[in-house]
């Protein structure tokens, strides 16, 4: 990876296959996907890469399914995240103080986990050592976009230094408000929850087991996510009104909150480290793609985080582009084509709307505590509890190993 910071205004142009504005995890996964296979690449962010893997600078979690994880592995992305990853062999769900609950055990579906937690933290780390051993792959940090121009023949970059990035592509990985988004002026309907995701580390006296629990209550999912050691990731879903005084608490009496709605199964719960809240939303592009551009993670969608999907979502979208761009560079296609990103968009638009719709349905039916809906909740948990040929159909869904995968999904290079 070649460095490149924002203070040299005499450094040359840029003339790249694939620039991509965004640096987070889906534009360095992109990144080192098109580089390992070989095309030129520029990675343009704002935040310099100490910053990115700070500790403090995003306390999240991700849970990495099963088919994710082989992909990460096929771009040497994994090796790293070996000893900081934490297997999940089974998934629990309940409905609040129900008896009923749903029980997925990676056993009954092979030998190998449902998925893998991660802190974002230590991905982003692994995701900028792999671009450090692709010489094709030009990180230019702190840097801003300054301007876009996008034509039938190229995209053109000015950064705010001056320089110029031209690329026959051009990905937008910028974000839930991108600006690449919107300066194609590419329609995003979008709405909030009145939900506050609230994510914080708890260390406990008794071990997890790798099980991850998940339990549906009046103001939304509670999900106790297994880590490395006798630790735990929560992710706290409460209703926006109540975001201020939740993190207004003490740290004695917020600990004292989240052990009353853990209960006492793992033992005695201390926080690790500080709390964090992000407003929880649904958006979705109308379009993944324009002249010379393609979308990709959070600026293409965003959805609830009822089901740990969210970045898998955006994996999945990045396997099925590194495949479109590379099986049409080796075509000798114009990678930038309207023919080529159109592939990509039939490829993952329709499946990431129905997950979209999933998500919401699942938690507008679990958040809430109507009588008639709670039994209904219950028996269907009871039931699909019952069936095997439903749990599997359920668990195929949790590894991301349902419908047509892109080869990178199923751990085969391209």
């Amino acid at each position: 990876m070649a460095m490149d910071g924002s203070s040299s205004e005499t450094a040359p142009d840029l003339r790249v296959d694939v620039a991509i504005v965004g640096g987070g995890m889906a534009g360095l996964t992109a990144a080192c996907g098109l580089a390992q296979y070989g095309l030129e690449i520029a990675v343009i962010d704002t935040e310099a890469p100490q910053d990115l893997t700070a500790q403090t600078f995003d306390g999240r979690c991700s849970a990495i399914a099963y088919a994710s994880v082989q992909m990460l592995k096929s771009l040497k992305i994994w090796p790293p995240l070996e000893d900081t990853a934490q297997p999940i062999k089974e998934i629990r769900v309940s409905d609040g103080e129900s008896r009923h609950f749903l029980h997925f055990d990676f056993a009954q579906i092979g030998d190998q986990p449902l998925g893998e937690m991660v802190e974002n933290r230590h991905l982003r780390q692994a995701l900028f050592f792999r671009a450090s051993q692709l010489s094709n792959l030009h990180l230019l940090a702190p840097a801003r976009v300054e301007t876009v121009t996008r034509d039938q023949a190229r995209a053109h970059l000015v950064l705010k230094d001056g320089r110029t990035v031209s690329a026959a592509l051009a990905i937008g990985a910028d974000g839930r408000n991108s600006r690449m988004r919107q300066q194609a002026a590419i329609q995003t309907p979008r709405w909030r929850y009145n939900q506050v995701g609230i994510v914080a580390t708890v260390a406990h006296e008794l071990p997890h087991c790798a099980i991850a629990h998940e339990r549906f209550l009046p103001d939304g999912p509670f999900a106790i996510l297994p880590l490395t050691g006798n630790r735990s990731s929560l992710v706290w879903t409460a209703r926006a009104s109540s975001e201020k005084a939740i993190m207004g608490l003490s740290p004695r009496a917020f600990e004292a909150e989240v052990q009353r709605r853990m209960g006492d199964f793992l033992g005695k719960a201390t926080i690790c480290g500080p709390r964090w809240s992000y407003p929880l939303g649904l958006h979705m592009a109308e379009r993944y793609i324009d002249t010379r551009l393609a979308l990709i993670g959070d600026a293409a969608h965003g959805i609830h985080p009822i089901a740990g999907q969210g970045l898998n979502m955006g994996l999945r979208d990045i396997a099925a582009l590194i495949e479109v761009l590379v099986e049409a560079a080796r075509r000798g296609e114009d990678i930038g084509s309207p023919f080529v990103l159109e592939r990509y968009q039939r490829w993952r638009r329709t499946d990431n709307v129905v997950l979209a719709l999933v998500t919401d349905t699942l938690n507008r039916l679990f958040s809430n505590d109507i009588a008639p809906i709670r039994h209904a909740r219950d028996l269907g948990l009871s039931v699909v509890n019952r069936l095997p040929v439903l749990k599997r159909f359920f668990m195929s869904h949790a590894r991301g190993t349902v419908g047509k995968l892109p080869r990178l999904l199923e751990g085969h290079p391209l």
